[in-house]
């Protein structure tokens, strides 16, 4: 085979390689499912929108549900990475815990536990950290974020500290239930989201637009 034809082939396996789509999957409550928006405007669907617009050939999978809790998204999970094979999981529970007055123990044992399957079963993890309003107590508020904090380092994965932030305390920016977020601030919880997430997706190489803009390498 000419030595041109065999510089074509790998070079062709090389960018497959890196054009390859790959799934993100969000597990998360009603923040991440869209509660009370059109299936168009929750944050995990623009986040497809914005990684076609980067050039990233990644495949979102939302596998939220309204009302989860960290220990039904840890009985989840296994099946749900057992079906999707996720390159990268974003994991978003917890607030439903604190909405309740769980212990922040427990919180932090089931988002350990979650985090650990994923990187047995070789999938990245992206936590997305929540903060409760004033009234729950500061004692209550300080182990419920310690518990994200703590769950974090100890595993050595990257923390989204607050979705939230930027608009919490902002009440023209939350539904009539005063609880989940309007269409307009789903792009403020993806920019959040997006701040830790895109160096995460740099790590793995070039973007099919960077690739496909290389020069294919020449005979010699």
């Amino acid at each position: 085979m000419p030595l041109r034809s065999i510089l074509l082939f790998f070079w062709m396996m090389l960018f497959s390689a890196v054009a390859q789509a790959t799934t993100i999957l969000v597990l998360g409550d009603s923040l991440s499912a869209g509660y009370g928006l059109r299936s168009s405007e929750d944050w995990p669907t623009l986040l497809q929108t914005r990684l076609a617009r980067e050039g990233f050939r990644h495949t979102v999978v939302n596998a939220s549900v309204s009302g989860e809790t960290s220990s039904g998204g840890r009985s989840r999970l296994p099946a749900v990475l057992e079906r999707h094979k996720p390159d990268l999981l974003i994991l978003e529970l917890g607030a439903n815990d604190g909405l309740r007055g769980l212990q922040p123990k427990l919180l932090k044992d089931n988002l350990t536990t979650m985090i650990r399957a994923a990187k047995a079963a070789g999938t990245r993890v992206l936590l997305v950290g929540m903060m409760l309003p004033p009234n729950y107590g500061e004692a209550y508020n300080r182990r419920f974020q310690g518990a994200f904090v703590e769950a974090a380092r100890e595993q050595s994965v990257p923390l989204v500290p607050f979705l939230l932030d930027g608009f919490a305390a902002k009440r023209e920016m939350f539904q009539p239930d005063g609880i989940h977020p309007t269409a307009a601030a789903q792009r403020i919880m993806l920019d959040n989201v997006w701040e830790k997430l895109k160096p995460m997706l740099a790590a793995d190489g070039l973007t099919p637009r960077a690739a496909a803009a290389r020069p294919a390498p020449s005979a010699r």
